[in-house]
């Protein structure tokens, strides 16, 4: 898998971690994400599910691991208090492109345990299909 990741996303911990945390998602690093999250973390896939609670979430990731990503691409990361987000673009192996944005929230302003999650995830048109 290829990653991009903007120079100018990782110059505070809270940076590092969400483009660390990402990478790991991307590569499904099961073990990592999990330290990560806390066991009531709730992820709301806008326009599609919620997952609540550690084991579902952790499943979800498992089920996605027939979608290989062969690239990502994290363009920003901003962080302020409790909250972060993470911007960018993911290639799947089968070409599809798809841009996303994943709205974070910890656990408290100095915890790097994630609480919630939203995310956003939007199928790009490859240029000149329709």
């Amino acid at each position: 898998m290829k990653i991009t990741v903007n120079e100018d996303c990782g110059n505070a911990p809270k940076k590092l971690f969400l483009k660390d945390f990402n990478i790991a998602f991307a590569e499904r690093d099961i073990d990592f994400v999990a330290d990560s999250v806390t066991d009531d973390i709730s992820w709301d896939i806008v326009g599609d599910k919620t997952v609540q609670g550690k084991h579902d979430f952790l499943e979800t990731l498992e089920q996605t691991r027939r979608e290989q990503i062969s690239e990502q691409i994290i363009s920003k990361i901003i962080t302020h208090g409790k909250e972060g987000a993470v911007s960018g673009m993911r290639t799947l192996q089968n070409g599809k492109h798809y841009a996303f944005c994943d709205i974070y929230e910890f656990s408290g302003a100095r915890g790097t345990q994630i609480k919630t999650i939203t995310s956003y995830v939007i199928k790009v048109r490859e240029s000149g299909k329709s």
